[in-house]
């Protein structure tokens, strides 16, 4: 995502800055959610350097499973940021995605950092071999991967090519092995678009991916993705917005939580449902709460509002929204962690405190097969400023009490940037959970030295 702030000064300078980040070919690219500006040459340099030389002090070494879950592992040595991950619900195939930096090329013209996709077909005991979504010529970055599979085993993809052409969708009908060729979603007249998030319905004929371009946009499919609608715009407002989560109701309600900023991305941040009953022609947007400005963050490289709060959504078997989000009520305070739950998305219960230790960020939330069964992962740094961790939690009773939480980043090593007390830093802005009918909860997580990293992609599995 561009991340997040610094290219506010309007269009005109976005254009500027995203010219010139595909000019370097360095940025964080999409990733790059509050830096809307480029790290400098010197940065990626460093960055680069590092990375070659920390791989290979990389070894992953035994340590205690946390309860009802394995031992995290790690996905390759690869320097992997933001990943994605998609189950099946109709066989045992598990899909996992990430955005991969300085690693070989696709093609000569080829994106880095590039998306990188592989496939489970025993439920996440073993993987495949890593493969490119796109060798997408003349793609200077890829970033932000979405996962979904279909009914009938399609796995649909949705990224950035660039913040021009910007949204990207494709699919896959043999397990990732090959992709249809991608098609830009965000329509004419935007000088860019940035992070989308993508629901799908059961059958996958109904596709519909949120994005921004500072404003908020939703863009539907109602024949599997082979054709696109306008774009919806959501927002009335002059804040910049950011979709995080998305989802489709039992009854064909779509869903999508996102947070709002001023475009200093100083000041207070709100946190919003979108919510169209329509198939994504109108949406109604519910404000659920404000956070005060978030901390600041001070890892090497990281932008003003990387640790900004965020909201994520999912809906039950019986129609039930739980949203779980970080707010704080202090300007520059730890956040903490909350959920909210509603039946209908326009009504939402009090707010309930899951979590209050450290700074609570990127949460997750996934539905079990049953009704009132949500889980909710997050990071946060109670172990100290240095010492993030993966936490999970679950409730069966639709909020009404919620599990011991669980430490899903378990291992004191294996990594230059973990120790015992946890790792060093949250490498990229988001992660993903998702739960298979069988109620088992697949998760996949990125860890670093810092913003800038070197890092990877860690993941466990468990209930």
């Amino acid at each position: 995502m561009l991340q997040r702030r610094s290219l506010l000064v309007g269009i005109v300078v976005v254009v500027v800055v995203v010219a010139a980040a595909l000019i370097i070919g360095l940025g964080r690219s999409s990733e790059e959610h509050e830096g809307k500006g480029d790290p400098d040459k010197d940065v990626a340099g460093a960055r680069i350097a590092a990375f070659h030389g920390t791989v290979r002090q990389l070894r992953v070494q035994a340590a205690a499973t946390p309860t009802g879950f394995d031992s995290e592992r790690l996905w390759g040595t690869g320097d992997d940021w933001e990943p994605a991950i998609a189950v099946d619900p109709s066989s045992s195939y598990v899909y996992q995605a990430t955005t991969r930096y300085g690693g070989p090329k696709a093609c000569a013209s080829c994106s880095d950092p590039a998306i990188i996709v592989r496939a489970s077909s025993d439920g996440g005991a073993t993987w495949g071999p890593d493969a490119y979504i796109c060798a997408c010529k003349n793609v200077k970055a890829q970033n932000d991967p979405q996962l979904a599979v279909a009914s009938d085993g399609t796995l649909y993809a949705a990224w950035l090519n660039d913040y021009q052409p910007g949204v990207v969708f494709s699919k896959s009908t043999n397990h990732g092995a090959t992709w249809s060729t991608p098609k830009s979603v965000e329509g004419k007249s935007l000088s860019f678009s940035d992070k989308p998030i993508m629901a799908i319905s059961p059958t996958g004929k109904d596709v519909y991916i949120a994005f921004n371009a500072s404003d908020s946009y939703v863009v539907a499919s109602h024949d599997f993705g082979a054709t696109w609608g306008t774009r919806v715009k959501t927002n009335s407002d002059s804040l910049y917005w950011f979709a995080e989560g998305g989802a489709v109701a039992p009854n064909g309600s779509i869903y999508f939580s996102e947070s709002a900023e001023n475009q200093s991305a100083t000041g207070q941040v709100k946190l919003a449902v979108l919510r169209s009953t329509n198939g994504g022609t109108s949406w109604t947007t519910t404000f659920i709460d404000t956070s005060q400005q978030q901390p600041a963050c001070t890892s090497n490289g990281c932008t003003n509002d990387f640790l900004g709060p965020q909201a994520m959504l999912s809906v039950d078997s019986a129609g039930k929204v739980l949203v779980a989000y970080t707010l704080n009520t202090t300007a520059g305070a730890p956040k903490g962690l909350y959920v909210r739950t509603s039946t209908d998305g326009a009504t939402w219960s009090a707010r309930q405190q899951l979590n209050g230790l450290g700074d609570s960020g990127f949460p997750v939330v996934s539905h079990g097969p049953t009704a009132g069964d949500f889980r909710v992962a997050w990071q946060d740094d109670r172990n100290g400023a240095s010492a993030y961790n993966t936490w999970y939690t679950r409730t069966t009773n639709g909020g009404g009490a919620w599990s011991t939480a669980v430490r899903l980043s378990d291992l004191g090593s294996g990594a230059p940037y973990k120790t015992a007390a946890g790792y060093a830093f949250p490498y990229g802005d988001y992660f993903e959970m998702e739960t298979a009918p069988s109620g088992v909860n697949y998760v996949i997580w990125s860890e670093g030295t810092s913003y800038v990293g070197p890092g990877g992609s860690w993941y466990t599995r468990g209930q």
